[in-house]
């Protein structure tokens, strides 16, 4: 079992940068990749990025291209998303994952709050 813990969320404006991060505690062995989902209210949950744990292989949806960078630091734990350039459309709920293969997601972070004014 891996526990995930968000922090960073809040308000900003748009335009602004927020940086949300993840803390990754229990059977930190397991990892095989990182990720950072978000959901809008009334819309799907949508992978926004992920990393290969201990590699620098990373995917990110079209929309956030160029404007987010998520990061994975192995010896602390911890996997960040940098986000830049906000918009109102990146308003939603952040949640952390990690998967145990190439496929699966199997833990969760509780989310945190992103919040993006016009």
């Amino acid at each position: 079992q891996v526990q995930l813990v968000e922090s960073g969320g809040g308000l900003v404006e748009a335009g602004g940068s927020l940086r949300v991060s993840c803390a990754a505690s229990g059977r930190t062995f397991n990892i095989y990749r990182m990720g950072w989902f978000r959901q809008a209210p009334g819309k799907e949950r949508e992978l926004v990025a992920h990393i290969i744990w201990g590699t620098v292989s990373t995917h990110y949806t079209d929309s956030v291209k160029g404007r987010f960078t998520i990061s994975g630091d192995n010896a602390k734990n911890t996997v960040s998303l940098q986000m830049n350039s906000l918009k109102p459309e990146d308003t939603a709920v952040y949640y952390c994952a990690a998967g145990s293969g190439p496929w699966s997601w199997n833990s969760w972070g509780q989310g945190t709050q992103v919040t993006v004014s016009s």
